[in-house]
């Protein structure tokens, strides 16, 4: 499961994710991150079976979790085909199908955003 955690300045200097893993004896995949000294946001990936546990213990240390259960959207009325998105993914999430039509691989997905913001059609969006 992915979560996307989220800190304010009060728990952005603090080892949340090392406390968590600690506790919860639960390994946590970090698939991005962009933390700065006011907020920070972390996208991290963790076994189904200790999510629940993992969300707990995160919440408790003063971190907002939001599940994440779906990659980049793509309307297929807007979309062209054109491939501006396939070349910027960097974790190769959105490809080309046999027939030459974008294709999202939904657990490559990191929810970066990169391809939301090159598709020329704005065919692209990330849901929460």
């Amino acid at each position: 499961m992915r979560l996307l955690l989220r800190f304010d300045s009060k728990t952005v200097r603090e080892p949340v994710i090392s406390r968590t893993t600690l506790e919860t004896r639960a390994l946590i995949n970090i698939l991005r991150a962009s933390v700065g000294a006011r907020r920070g946001e972390i996208l991290i990936e963790v076994e189904d079976k200790k999510a629940k546990e993992i969300e707990g213990v995160l919440e408790r240390l003063g971190v907002d979790v939001v599940e994440l259960a779906e990659a980049v959207q793509k309307d297929d009325e807007l979309c062209v085909h054109c491939g501006a998105c396939v070349s910027i993914c960097p974790t190769e999430a959105i490809s080309f199908n046999g027939e030459k039509k974008v294709v999202i691989t939904a657990e490559k997905c990191v929810h970066c955003g990169a391809c939301v913001k090159v598709c020329p059609t704005k065919a692209l969006n990330l849901p929460l």
